[in-house]
């Protein structure tokens, strides 16, 4: 039997992250290394420990999990990191594997597939899901906002009238109503209210003003 693999867990909220925790340790193929609680101190924590695997959730304080892996895999491109959270929308899987994420498994994964990914992740390959391929090609197919497009969704999301959007982008009501136009185009909704639950449901925005983008 070879060394243990060394984990990093990453994960804002300490009961889940310690129920984590727990788990790896009983089994001797698992060596947890580090433990994160904000996307800063896993960067931080990975140029510390250097883990052959880090278990990254997406929703973190300071900085976020897709922020965090495109950090780590600049500094290291051979870093390997398996996304474990809660959001399954095609927006946040296409972003956290642009940020060069190796694996995305849903929290309610069972302990032989954690373990079957965490094996093929260390041994270099990818562990990526049949339901999460399916939601990448969707996305992938799909036309791109733009970043203004995407900074008017984001005050629509949160309610915002036109007139407040433009106000707050010093941008014309005109072009509001253009962006938004191409927005509904884009998403494939007849109106504001259909863009913004998309927009949540998708991952493409986040209700939290406190979570880094």
């Amino acid at each position: 039997m070879g060394e243990p693999i060394r984990i990093m867990v990453v994960d804002d909220h300490h009961i889940v992250r310690q129920g984590l925790v727990a788990l790896l340790k009983t089994t001797h193929e698992i060596n947890v290394v580090a433990e994160a609680s904000d996307g800063l101190q896993a960067i931080e924590l990975y140029r510390r420990f250097r883990p052959d695997v880090t278990l990254m959730d997406l929703r973190l304080p300071k900085m976020s999990g897709v922020e965090a892996i495109g950090l780590i895999r600049q500094e290291n491109s051979a870093a390997r990191v398996i996304v474990l959270t809660t959001f399954d929308g095609d927006e946040d899987i296409y972003r956290a594997l642009q940020a060069g994420a190796r694996g995305y498994l849903l929290k309610g994964v069972d302990t032989d597939e954690l373990m079957e990914a965490i094996r093929s992740v260390h041994a270099g390959k990818s562990r990526i899901p049949a339901f999460v391929a399916e939601r990448l090609a969707e996305r992938m197919g799909g036309p791109e906002l733009t970043a203004r497009e995407l900074d008017v969704l984001r005050h629509i999301v949160s309610g915002g009238s036109n007139k407040e959007i433009a106000n707050t982008l010093h941008i014309s009501e005109a072009t509001v109503k253009t962006h938004i136009n191409n927005i509904l185009s884009k998403l494939g909704v007849a109106d504001r209210t259909q863009a913004a639950t998309t927009a949540l449901q998708r991952g493409i925005v986040h209700l939290d003003p406190k979570v880094n983008r």
